[in-house]
């Protein structure tokens, strides 16, 4: 049994990830931490790491940047690994992570969905055989209306990840209105749409001459990253000091 300090715990996130583990016999909520306190919560939920009495195995972090410090202040003086899923981190914060990770566990991903992070294996695979080949790659992504960044940021880490496979020979094009002139050869496309209540999908395009080779990711519902950090956690759970991603969680 895997037990979790979820900060963040009355946020969206939170809510999912509790839901999620009341379903997981190998995980359990011990505690939470969030400014607001939930009353529905099953667990105890304080409004600062110095209030928790519980011992937990792993920290799984959906809070804000604001918190982050003193999580890993916390994280460090017990000794327990952290989940991070946190977004907008600074680049200090996350230098800090690579700094702690030579003293405690840390896993931190830009989607934790297992199956957008299956998707960078792939995509980079792809790309190592395809774009020799002279394939054109380009990148789409949809999103509902409400989304404020754009490409999203697992567009980018798609692109990070072919182009890793690529030895960071590719410049990536945002928009081509005004350039009079034909697709560069080492060039990743990246395109943001934003419509409606779009579920957001992703979609990576090689095309070859008379060939065209599609990979789809559609994230229907908040739960599959609430999976993907529980799945994080417990194999985090009594790791060794290290930076670990999750690529080393899929295999």
């Amino acid at each position: 049994m895997t037990k979790i300090l979820l900060t963040g715990c009355s946020g969206r996130m939170g809510k999912v990830i509790t839901e999620l583990a009341k379903a997981d016999p190998d995980v359990e909520i011990a505690a939470g931490i969030d400014v607001v306190k939930e009353n529905g919560c099953s667990y105890p939920v304080y409004g600062s790491f110095g209030e928790v009495q519980e011992e937990a195995d792993v920290i799984v972090d959906f809070s804000s940047p604001r918190v982050f410090d003193t999580m890993m202040d916390y994280a460090l003086e017990h000794r327990i690994p952290v989940v991070v899923c946190t977004t907008g981190l600074s680049e200090e914060q996350i230098s800090r992570l690579r700094e702690d990770a030579k003293q405690i566990a840390v896993l931190r991903s830009a989607n934790m969905s297992l199956g957008v992070n299956l998707l960078l294996k792939l995509v980079r695979e792809a790309a190592e055989k395809l774009a020799p080949e002279g394939y054109d790659i380009e990148i789409v992504e949809r999103h509902h209306n409400q989304k404020k960044d754009a490409p999203s940021g697992t567009a980018l880490a798609l692109a990070d990840s072919i182009n890793e496979g690529l030895d960071n020979a590719y410049e990536y094009t945002f928009d081509r209105s005004g350039r009079l002139e034909k697709r560069r050869e080492k060039e990743i496309g990246i395109s943001a749409v934003r419509g409606g209540n779009i579920p957001g999908t992703h979609e990576v395009i090689f095309a070859g001459t008379d060939e065209l080779v599609e990979f789809h990711h559609i994230a229907y519902s908040r739960s599959i990253f609430g999976k993907g950090a529980l799945t994080a956690a417990k194999f985090l759970a009594g790791k060794s000091a290290k930076m670990y991603s999750m690529a080393d969680v899929i295999g």
